[in-house]
């Protein structure tokens, strides 16, 4: 029985943050067991491209309704469901034997992720009623993301050269079993309000909207723009997309109040991080084909070879914190997306044969980039949208930055594979478009921020969301 004794604010931070951990590594650690899967399972270049986005996309399409499915149910119970569908999910992935098998326990992993991640956060916010105890608590589990990014490729690339690639899926069932064990040992019930509503119909109609519009980009590559089946993708997306609008525009408990979009913070940074995220996943999908196809590395080399990029992250984010906090939130913003846009435009010069100096300082650039920027988004919303409305706006950033990531991995897997065979071609054309994003973002910051809204009008603007 969970009771007021038996609480340890310590341990639940470590049960919410074992979740991040594993959710987060999951991000990253399979790219590099790519090849190994696609040899194992015989799979296509179009299923490797779904193995990632399967995960991604039901992480971003339900990580909105998981925020109030945990305030309606309680969120140490919907933590613990989640961390335990994604615990079983990942049982799934490991003992796989095809790749329609694969990606739908990524499927289930992706919702099992979405289940944890607001959850968690609520965890914390109940274990530490005290706002400084808080803030560093959330800081630590926002601190093992970026670990779980720059670890990902290595510690994926390790396991898979010695216990093959399902072992990057099993890894988490002995972390998952702690966890589990953890919450329901010394996490504390959370407040459950009950007049929050569930809107079913926004998120089925988000769910075929998204789903359609992956179908399009992923198939693409191999079946070309002009098929059929992609046409029918395409406008499946715009009709379910226009009917959400619809439907969120007139829900009186909307998924997504259409309200914060009049908040200049909440756009820009939403399409920022979406431009971030599609630049840096899809960069780490077609480096790692280009490393293990073109130049012939293992997967822990491929690891290694990704780790000046990914080892950069941790110090970087603070550096961007650091900035925004002695100058302006917009410092780091630009100058992380022009470092990134540089870094991938340098891309385009190299070849099969270029020096790994070549491909490294390149690499760093996008890392050290990324890195200043994700921060300074994450500010921008929080400085310009009323407190009573953070959860929520925050929801609509993260869920942006997963779309933008599922997006990358389609778009740079359609182009780098899909480019007459020339993965090289392929992937100069991918960092030629993902580089002018970044650049279009640089203009963004500096005049979408101009005029942001004070809170006393976010708050305004935010009347009437569901709390």
């Amino acid at each position: 029985m969970h009771t007021q004794s038996t609480r340890s604010p310590r341990l639940a931070l470590l049960a919410a943050s074992l979740g991040f951990f594993i959710i987060c590594l999951d991000v990253t650690v399979v790219n590099v067991a790519l090849e190994r899967i696609r040899e194992g399972l015989s799979a296509s270049a179009t299923e490797l491209e779904w193995v990632l986005n399967a995960y991604t996309l039901a992480f971003a399409c339900l990580l909105l309704s998981a925020g109030a499915l945990g305030d309606r149910l309680g969120a140490r119970r919907v933590f613990i469901g989640g961390f335990a569908l994604f615990t079983v999910a990942s049982v799934a992935c490991g003992f796989a034997t095809g790749a329609a098998t694969l990606i739908t326990a990524r499927v289930a992993q992706g919702v099992g992720a979405a289940l944890c991640v607001p959850s968690s956060l609520s965890l914390l916010n109940a274990s530490f009623p005290d706002p400084r105890a808080r803030a560093k608590a959330v800081s630590i589990w926002a601190g093992t993301a970026a670990l779980a990014l720059g670890a990902g490729p290595v510690v994926g690339g390790a396991l898979v050269d010695c216990f093959g690639w399902p072992s990057i899926f099993l890894i988490n069932v002995p972390v998952g079993v702690a966890g589990i064990w953890l919450t329901r040992a010394y996490a504390p019930d959370t407040v459950r309000n009950t007049g929050r509503r569930f809107d079913l119909t926004g998120q089925l109609l988000a769910v075929v909207a998204l789903a359609a519009l992956m179908f399009a980009v992923v198939e693409s590559g191999r079946l070309g723009w002009g098929d059929a089946a992609v046409r029918t993708a395409i406008g499946c997306f715009v009709a379910f997309g226009v009917l959400f609008v619809l439907v969120e525009k007139w829900q009186r408990h909307p998924m997504l109040p259409l309200s914060l979009f009049r908040i200049p913070a909440v756009n820009v940074s939403s399409v920022i991080g979406l431009s971030l995220n599609f630049g840096y996943y899809g960069l780490m999908f077609a480096m790692s084909l280009f490393f293990q196809r073109v130049r012939g590395y293992t997967p822990f080399e491929t690891g290694l070879a990704f780790l000046p990029m990914t080892a950069v992250v941790t110090v970087a984010n603070l550096t961007s914190g650091a900035l925004s906090a002695r100058f302006d939130y917009r410092i780091p913003m630009v100058a992380g997306q022009a470092l990134a846009a540089i870094g991938l435009l340098s891309l385009r010069l190299i070849g099969s044969s270029s020096s790994y100096l070549a491909i490294t300082a390149p690499l760093l650039a996008i890392g050290v980039g990324v890195a200043l920027a994700v921060p300074s988004i994450n500010t921008a919303v929080l400085e310009n949208v009323d407190s009573r409305s953070v959860g929520i706006a925050s929801g609509v950033l993260n869920t942006a930055r997963q779309i933008g990531g599922a997006l990358g991995v389609g778009v740079f897997g359609s182009l780098a594979v899909g480019t007459a065979g020339d993965l090289v071609r392929g992937l100069h054309t991918s960092v030629m478009l993902a580089g002018v994003f970044m650049l279009a973002g640089v203009v963004l910051s500096i005049s979408g921020l101009k005029n942001s809204a004070s809170k006393e009008q976010a708050g305004a603007v935010c009347e009437g969301l569901p709390r």
